[in-house]
C-alpha cells in the first residue's frame, strides 16, 4: 500500500497536550510510522497526500458502549422482521459508525463472532469490534424481555448458534453462563448488575445479582487471561457490589453516591457514562415506539445522571466515552462529547476520554487511542478546531476524513 501523509492541519494526538501546528502523520500500510514536525520528515514523493485543509487531525474515536446489531424499534416492527434481516441492517449501522469517525467499539451485547469476522475479513466496512456476545441477567431483570402480557419480547434474538441466552440465577448458573459467553467468543463479559430504563419489569435502582455471583463472573474472566467484566449498573448498591467484586467498568452509573465514587477511585474502576442514552429515549419516544415505562424512567433519571457524572469527574474517576448507540441512531455517537462538556469536562478532556482513556478501558492502548508511531493508522480529520466548538462533532459532515487500519473509509473532501 502506498504511504500516506496527512498534513495541513492542527494535530491533537489524544494524549491531552497542547495541539500542534505544522505537523504530519505518516502512514505505511496499516501502521503509523511518523508523527511530528513536517520539516523533520523526508518525503520520497511517492506518498499520497491527505490534505486536512486547515482542519484538525485526531485519533479515531472509540465508543466503549454500543449495540451494533440493533436500533430500537416498536414491538410490532420487530415481530414482522425476519431473523436474518438484522445482519443486513447491522452492516449499515457499522458504516454509519465509521462515518461518524468512530473506528473502534466495544459491543455491549447482541453482536456475534461472525459479524466481527466479516469486518476483519473485509466483507463489510465497520469499526474494529470488542465483543461481549450477550449480557448476563437475572430472571425478571434488565435484559429479560418478559412483558406483563406474559409474552417475551427481547430487544434482540438470542438462543441461536453463537448467541447464548443470558438469563441465569444462582452461583452455578452464573458460572456456566459466563463460560458459555467465553466459548462463544466474548472478549469482555457484560453483566446487568441493576435494573434499567428500557426494561419493563424493574427499575434502574433495583439490584441484580449478589456480590458473590458477580465475583464468580470476574473470576471466570480472570481464568481466560484476564478477560474483563463490564457492568450495566445504575443504582448505587448495584454499582458498589460490582466495584467490590472487581468489575472493570461501570456502565451508566446514574445513581452514584460518595461511597461508590470512593470505591471506584480505590479500585481504578472506569465509568462509561452514556449520557446520550436517556436523552435519546425522550427525543425518539414517539418515533421509535418507546414504552411509556422507559419514557417515565428517563424523565426521572436524566438530571440525576448528569449530576452523578459531574461528581465522578470532579472526584477524578477514570471516564471512558460510551453512548449506548443502538438505543439511539448509530452514527450520532459524537453527541456524547458535548454532553460530557455540559457535565464539566473541558473539550480536550472529552477528546481524551474518547480516545486514549477509551483505549485503556478496552485494554487496547498499545495499538489505538493516540497518534503515535507503531500504532494502527486509525485517524480522522475534522473541519475547524473542535476545542473551540466541541458540539460541532455531532454533525457527521464535520468529520471529513476517516482512516481505519490505514484505509480511507471516508473522504468528503474529494
Amino acid at each position: 500500500m502506498t504511504k500516506k501523509i496527512i498534513r495541513n492541519g492542527l494535530l491533537i494526538d489524544g494524549n491531552g497536550g497542547e495541539p500542534k501546528k505544522d505537523c504530519v502523520v505518516v502512514v505505511d500500510d496499516k501502521e503509523i510510522i511518523y508523527v511530528g514536525a513536517e520539516a523533520s520528515y523526508s518525503a520520497t514523493g511517492d506518498e499520497t497526500v491527505v490534505d486536512a485543509q486547515g482542519g484538525t487531525i485526531l485519533p479515531g474515536i472509540i465508543d466503549t458502549h454500543v449495540h451494533m446489531m440493533m436500533e430500537f424499534s416498536p414491538i410490532a416492527e420487530r415481530l414482522e422482521t425476519p431473523f436474518s434481516f438484522m445482519y443486513y441492517k447491522a452492516a449499515k449501522y457499522l458504516e454509519s459508525t465509521l462515518d461518524a469517525g468512530v473506528t473502534s467499539v466495544r459491543d455491549a451485547l447482541g453482536t456475534d463472532l461472525g459479524v466481527k469476522k466479516a469486518v476483519e475479513d473485509g466483507l463489510i466496512s465497520g469499526p474494529r469490534l470488542q465483543l461481549s456476545i450477550n449480557a448476563l441477567t437475572v430472571t425478571g431483570g434488565h435484559g429479560d424481555g418478559y412483558t406483563v402480557s406474559g409474552s417475551v419480547q427481547d430487544l434482540l434474538p438470542s438462543d441461536y448458534p453463537g448467541m447464548p441466552n443470558g438469563k441465569c440465577d444462582g452461583a452455578e448458573e452464573v458460572r456456566k453462563k459466563t463460560r458459555e459467553m467465553l466459548r462463544a467468543g466474548a472478549e469482555v463479559i457484560k453483566v446487568h448488575a441493576t435494573g434499567g430504563v428500557l426494561s419493563a419489569t424493574d427499575h434502574p435502582e433495583f439490584t441484580q445479582f449478589s456480590q458473590e455471583e458477580l465475583e464468580i463472573i470476574v473470576e471466570e474472566g480472570q481464568f481466560r487471561k484476564g478477560v474483563k467484566v463490564m457492568a450495566h449498573a445504575q443504582g448505587a448498591e448495584g454499582i458498589k457490589n460490582a466495584v467490590r467484586a472487581g468489575i472493570h467498568s461501570i456502565e451508566h452509573g446514574i445513581f452514584l453516591d460518595d461511597e461508590a465514587i470512593d470505591l471506584m477511585l480505590e479500585n481504578g474502576t472506569y465509568l462509561v457514562p452514556t449520557l446520550l442514552a436517556p436523552v435519546a429515549v425522550l427525543e425518539t419516544a414517539s418515533e421509535k415506539g418507546m414504552p411509556d415505562s422507559a419514557v417515565q424512567k428517563s424523565k426521572e433519571v436524566i438530571e440525576q445522571h448528569k449530576e452523578s457524572f459531574t461528581k465522578a469527574y470532579n472526584a477524578g474517576v477514570k471516564i471512558a466515552m460510551g453512548t449506548d448507540a443502538g438505543v439511539m441512531k448509530h452514527g450520532t455517537n459524537l453527541r456524547e462529547l458535548g454532553l460530557m462538556a455540559d457535565g464539566g469536562m473541558t473539550p480536550m478532556e472529552t477528546i481524551v476520554a474518547s480516545t486514549k482513556t477509551a483505549a485503556e478501558c478496552l485494554g487496547w492502548e498499545a495499538k489505538v487511542g493516540t497518534l503515535e508511531a507503531g500504532k494502527f493508522a486509525d485517524i480522522i480529520v475534522v473541519k475547524g478546531n473542535p476545542l473551540e466548538d466541541i458540539y460541532s462533532l455531532a454533525d457527521n459532515e464535520t468529520v471529513q476524513v476517516v482512516l481505519k487500519d490505514g484505509k480511507v473509509e471516508k473522504n468528503i473532501q474529494d
